[in-house]
């Protein structure tokens, strides 16, 4: 310790965090960073975790879905669904943020926030036992839109290949809004009112205070919810496995799927980890642009 005492970390108490945070760092050690650098090596292998007899193949495993269509069409996929519905929940986030931040009489307006956060309160498994309840041929989703007049007959919008997509994205829009709902909210509220009472002064409209007001001043909190809902939903599985499960077909397999798919359908670990690798690089390319967003913002 002597060498520390000369480079005044223990006088000056620099080292007294990194103790604290020692116990911690050891945990997360354990249990993040020793199975991911474990995934990493098996996606060099062949024959992982069911045989004992697994033999390195280097990047065989990465050229063999280099040339495999399925992943491919995951890829699309994962870009549709994630894209799709981090849009989805930008658009219906603010709108509903707009709504419930307008002048209302306190009492509904607290009654109106109540319910619409509780989509972000239920679990995957509930959210996609009701949706295919109420998207059932039979249920009451193609009751209602049929007595509309909108469809003309029972549509099966959890298996067809043509919407299946679609409706996936609604429920993840429904699911999701929440979170970027109260963020805008928040964002909303500490925007100077006086901005907006010379915006009227000089007679701008709705609009023109909307682009010009309100979204430069929360585009710093748009930034940052979108960068971490595009890493949330990136990496997506139990609601998609649940509802879907990557079908009909291949219409809704994303990444995260067809991993799964690999691991505990068809047992092979070795293409399983491979996709899982790819995955941990595009999530952790986010994070760095989400992280790096952060440490530019603390430094303002």
């Amino acid at each position: 310790m002597k060498w520390l005492d000369s480079c005044g970390f223990v006088k000056s108490g620099r080292l007294t965090p990194y103790f604290f945070m020692a116990p911690a760092l050891l945990i997360l050690g354990s249990l993040m960073i020793f199975p991911i650098l474990q995934v990493i090596e098996y996606s060099f292998y062949d024959n992982v975790i069911v045989t004992s007899d697994s033999t390195f193949v280097g990047f065989d495993n990465y050229k063999e879905l280099a040339f495999d269509p399925i992943f491919w069409t995951s890829i699309f996929n994962t870009i549709i669904f994630t894209v799709g519905s981090v849009v989805g929940h930008l658009v219906v986030g603010i709108f509903l943020a707009l709504l419930i931040n307008s002048p209302i009489h306190p009492v509904p307006r607290a009654i109106f926030r109540t319910l619409l956060v509780l989509p972000w309160l239920f679990t995957a498994v509930v959210v996609a036992l009701n949706w295919q309840l109420l998207l059932h041929p039979f249920g009451i989703i193609n009751y209602a839109l049929k007595d509309f007049g909108i469809i003309d007959s029972h549509v099966d919008w959890l298996g067809d290949e043509s919407v299946a997509m679609a409706t996936l994205l609604v429920i993840s829009i429904w699911r999701g809004y929440p979170f970027l709902m109260i963020s805008f909210l928040s964002g909303l509220q500490s925007i100077d009112k006086s901005m907006y009472e010379a915006a009227k002064i000089d007679g701008a409209g709705w609009f023109r205070i909307f682009f010009s007001i309100t979204i430069p001043q929360l585009k710093p909190i748009i930034y940052g919810v979108a960068l971490l809902d595009l890493i949330w939903t990136f990496q997506l599985f139990p609601l998609v496995w649940l509802t879907t499960g990557g079908g009909p077909g291949r219409a809704t397999e994303v990444l995260s799927t067809y991993t799964y798919r690999f691991a505990f359908v068809d047992f092979e670990f070795s293409k399983a980890s491979t996709v899982a690798v790819i995955l941990l690089t595009f999530t952790a390319v986010l994070t760095i642009l989400y992280l790096r967003k952060g440490k530019g913002k603390s430094e303002i």
